[in-house]
């Protein structure tokens, strides 16, 4: 159905309205003045480069027309992608999602368009902007959701990615869902989806499934390694955003966390020899030595972790010496300290004031970037109910303190299980808080009231 009013009609209404003639207007506006009598006369459909300058030059803000621009692009002419494509991304830019959805409907009864608007998504989303990508990745998983595709997996791999943040609960809705995909895409993809899905199962301590993908991971790394290193396959086969040899190291070190996790430090330090032996690796580039000298750095590190949280109370000095050379892993350290502190009752107050600067949370750089920040985020919260514990195990009052900071970050990230505890804590050591703390543990339970009020209540509180 034809809109009741066209651009071209509220163009030529300006001209009217301005005394304006269409030569004075192509001028000022940059547009051939044969191209705007055609345009105005309804004998040329407008291309998206004229409507950019036409809106100029009428002095409108830049998206003014786009509503109408959907009805143009169908109305007058068959849809043509080289009039659509920079419209999606136009609007991409703009945020005009609207137009996106609108246009995505018309387009998505001629299924030629997916693998084009699959292609636009990709680039979308590569220039981060993710929620235009994900209206057009929906789409496109809509219209093959009976495929076994290996469009269909990469669309749902990349709507993981893009739903993946501070929450906890969507993070583990998102992992759910792309779980199954994994084994239709590319094995590149494979890889590197496998990683992603580990550090979600990670923050959520799923030590099972933290170790279930890591077998899988090695499993398919390691086959791809041993294609990479015949001659014969050696071109053609893809690595992920990392080195073959990264995946296998990083499989092991992931088992190796997941035992440590579960308190089978033995089993962990067993595995540790597995990615710090690197003697089979036949590359010799520069990112392969980063990445084996990060490794055999963690390896060395978790040595001495390991026997730490085994109760060797003997490691904690040599732990110590060896963290203050790495500011990178300080923090993750102070966390292992103070848990083992308090599984074996230790004093550990020179520790914590020796390293008092990196008691606040910040993400740590390593070779590799910036650590999973689900992981990170979790961390934290954990640490800091760790300290809490520590100090009121030691009958002083800053526990509270830590408590409540625990309390604030873990309902940041909605971490039920901490909540759980930070709650069961300062219930417990209600009696030395102070008037301050107190108005404060009733405004964030509030607020985990309200962010919970449409799920079953989860805390009660006696203040």
């Amino acid at each position: 159905m034809k809109p009741a009013v066209m651009i071209r009609d509220q163009l030529a209404d300006y001209l009217t309205r301005h005394e304006m003639s269409i030569n004075h207007f192509a001028i000022s506006s940059g547009i051939n003045s044969g191209t705007l009598s055609r345009i105005i006369n309804g004998h040329q459909p407008i291309a998206m480069s004229h409507l950019e300058l036409i809106t100029a030059g009428m002095g409108l803000s830049e998206d003014f027309f786009y509503s109408l621009y959907v009805e143009e692009c169908f109305y007058y002419s068959a849809p043509t992608w080289r009039r659509l494509r920079p419209f999606i991304v136009k609007c991409a830019e703009l945020g005009r999602t609207d137009c996106i959805e609108r246009l995505v409907e018309n387009l998505l009864d001629n299924l030629t368009y997916v693998p084009m608007l699959f292609e636009v998504a990709e680039g979308l989303f590569q220039q981060g902007h993710w929620p235009a990508a994900a209206l057009l990745y929906e789409n496109v998983s809509a219209s093959e959701k009976y495929q076994y595709s290996e469009r269909l997996a990469t669309c749902q791999y990349r709507l993981f990615q893009i739903a993946l943040g501070d929450d906890q609960s969507t993070n583990l809705r998102a992992a759910t869902l792309f779980e199954s995909y994994i084994p239709r895409l590319n094995e590149a993809d494979q890889l590197d989806g496998l990683k992603h899905l580990m550090h979600v199962y990670y923050s959520l301590q799923l030590w099972n499934k933290v170790n279930e993908l890591a077998l899988e991971l090695l499993r398919i790394a390691t086959i791809q390694y041993d294609l990479y290193c015949n001659p014969k396959y050696k071109g053609a086969v893809n690595s992920g955003e990392r080195p073959l040899c990264f995946y296998i190291l990083y499989a092991h070190l992931m088992r190796s966390n997941a035992y440590e996790e579960c308190g089978d430090y033995k089993a962990a330090l067993e595995i540790v020899p597995l990615y710090t032996d690197v003697n089979w690796i036949h590359e010799e580039n520069e990112e392969t030595k980063r990445t084996v000298a990060q490794f055999q750095e963690w390896g060395k590190a978790n040595t001495y972790l390991y026997r730490l949280l085994d109760g060797q109370v003997e490691a904690l000095t040599d732990y110590v010496d060896y963290i203050s050379t790495q500011q990178g892993e300080i923090f993750t350290a102070l966390y292992y300290i103070v848990k083992s502190a308090n599984l074996y009752n230790w004093n550990i107050d020179y520790i914590l004031e020796r390293f008092s600067d990196y008691t606040p949370y910040r993400l740590q750089l390593t070779e590799f970037g910036v650590y999973n920040h689900q992981i990170k985020a979790d961390q934290h919260a954990r640490f800091l109910v760790e300290l809490g514990v520590y100090y009121l195990r030691n009958k002083r009052s800053e526990g509270i303190r830590y408590i409540l900071q625990s309390l604030e970050s873990s309902s940041k990230i909605n971490n039920e299980s901490i909540i759980f505890k930070c709650v069961d804590l300062f219930e417990q050591n209600r009696h030395i808080a102070g008037e301050d703390e107190q108005r404060q543990y009733k405004i964030l339970i509030k607020g985990v009231r309200d962010t919970n009020e449409k799920k079953t209540p989860i805390i009660a509180s006696n203040g």
